[in-house]
């Protein structure tokens, strides 16, 4: 008899909130799963490796739409894994991309912030420097 789960077994073994499994289920990451007598949904060990999978992909930053496409190309084990390298390295330029904004954002509010030598909130550079940027 194969092991299977119940949605709160599954949340606790993986981290994942119950509400966040559902929503993979609507959006097609996990697949539906079967259903016990009662109505309580029961995943197998697949559904629980494939949601570990999810979950690390997500912390690594990835988002669904490459989660998705990482596991579809994981379906077939022997395709090169050039694809995947594709996806990675595009992961890995979005990151560097948002470092350097982070980067040059850290660097204009420290030298506000260093310029800021009032003690009254009606003086502050840090305020005014926000109030300052133009909307977009």
């Amino acid at each position: 008899m194969t092991r299977t789960y119940a949605i709160g077994d599954l949340s606790r073994r993986t981290g994942v909130k119950i509400t966040t499994i559902r929503y993979y289920e609507q959006n097609g990451l996990m697949a539906e799963p079967e259903r016990a007598a009662s109505g309580h949904r029961r995943y197998d060990g697949a559904a629980l490796e494939r949601l570990g999978f999810i979950n690390q992909a997500r912390e690594l930053g990835f988002d669904q739409a490459s989660v998705r496409e990482l596991l579809d190309l994981g379906e077939d084990p022997d395709r090169p894994c050039a694809a995947v390298d594709t996806i990675a390295q595009r992961h890995v330029d979005a990151i560097a991309d948002r470092i350097e904004k982070l980067t040059s954002l850290k660097a204009e509010l420290e030298r506000v912030l260093n310029a800021c030598a009032s003690e009254r909130v009606g003086e502050c550079r840090v305020l005014q420097s926000i109030g300052a940027r133009k909307a977009i």
